[in-house]
């Protein structure tokens, strides 16, 4: 078959405006299966197994139980002839290089630079998504970049970055892509960084925990309910993935984004800070981050300045150590205190870092251990 090939110059936008430029191709190719999709941009899926019905795929609790020629609701994995295969296969849709402080991660390697990618697709339905237009597509629907994993690699270590991060939409949803990836860049000493919702079951993420080496995962309220009706998913799964991250040695940050009307209310928030500190998570960064009217949520305001400085001092108050407010540049509450001399020890102006009081993981000023990755 003849493959016709039209090349685009891509802009990988990074900290402090660095930028890389690099020719990726964009293949027309048609395959013989999954409705003509790239054939090079799909393989056999990890995790289901075959049903009367046709298929169930076991990665993440949707489980979707699939006939022939259906697709998840991740839009990305598809049952053709009876096997479960991925579609999101070395074809992000978006590439970029980023600081890592913008994942949010503010205790693994300050100031490093990470190599992001993503592709379309999400097993989730949240209202408030900043990515919608890529995280509620199919790749089918997106322009995608050729990039198999062992490219996003040398990719990784051609633009200066020492991780990279599986990011944007929904990882969990690429995962085939996010793990082969990750095992070469590990064999290489680059590290690897998973952003997501957490909605995954358990032995895949165990898998993936492997060769992940730092995670920041949103927790988008501390009720059911709204999980339900907000999100399209439930709680516990993403409680119990926070459990396994940290029972693996995965270095976690958590994110919170704050919505007027939906998870603002103060008991929720005093709940779920109460059960991080209980359950282990108390050097566990924690980020509020404010929202802004976004994707079916246009007609909210912005998070009130005040409901995030409240529930940032709740968090302290239920015990959590490192608590920071995200999306608010002038309240200036994204530095690093020591929990013990609470000196500031990290100050960042945006994405930079103009004072750091670190030394081999310790205060400065008094010796305490600071909770982090820090070389």
């Amino acid at each position: 078959m003849m493959t016709k090939r039209r090349f685009l110059k891509t802009t990988l936008l990074g900290a402090g405006g660095i930028s890389c430029l690099g020719t990726f191709a964009f293949s027309n190719e048609k395959a013989d299966n999954l409705k003509g999709f790239p054939a090079k941009w799909t393989k056999e899926a990890m995790f289901y197994e075959k049903t009367p019905r046709g298929v169930q795929c076991q990665l993440c609790p949707n489980e979707c139980n699939l006939r022939e020629g259906e697709t998840g609701d991740c839009r990305n994995r598809v049952n053709h002839n009876g096997i479960l295969y991925t579609i999101a296969y070395g074809n992000p849709c978006a590439v970029h290089v980023d600081p890592v402080e913008k994942k949010p991660l503010l205790h693994f390697l300050p100031e490093s630079k990470c190599f992001s990618i993503a592709t379309a697709g999400c097993n989730l339905a949240c209202l408030n998504c900043q990515n919608w237009t890529i995280s509620q597509k199919s790749p089918t629907e997106t322009e995608n970049i050729d990039l198999p994993p062992e490219k996003v690699v040398s990719s990784c270590r051609n633009a200066g970055c020492t991780s990279i991060a599986y990011t944007y939409s929904e990882p969990i949803t690429y995962y085939e892509y996010t793990y082969d990836t990750s095992v070469i860049a590990h064999q290489q000493g680059i590290r690897n960084i998973l952003v997501s919702a957490g909605y995954i079951n358990p032995e895949p993420l165990r898998k993936l925990c492997k060769v992940i080496d730092a995670a920041n995962i949103d927790l988008k309220s501390f009720s059911n309910d709204i999980y339900i009706k907000l999100n399209g998913g439930k709680l516990r799964p993403v409680l119990n993935t926070l459990k396994t991250l940290k029972d693996e040695g995965v270095w976690l940050e958590i994110t919170n984004l704050v919505i007027p009307s939906w998870n603002d209310d103060p008991d929720m928030i005093k709940r779920m800070c109460n059960w991080l500190a209980e359950n282990g998570f108390e050097n566990t960064p924690l980020h509020f981050s404010r929202f802004f009217p976004m994707y079916k949520l246009t007609q909210l305001p912005p998070t009130p300045v005040n409901v995030l400085k409240n529930a940032r001092e709740t968090a302290i108050k239920e015990g959590m150590k490192y608590v920071f407010v995200g999306n608010v540049p002038e309240l200036d509450m994204e530095n690093t205190i020591c929990p013990k001399c609470h000196k500031e020890i990290i100050k960042r102006r945006g994405y930079r870092i103009i004072e750091n009081h670190i030394k081999d993981g310790n205060c400065e000023y008094c010796g305490e251990k600071i909770a982090g990755v820090w070389k």
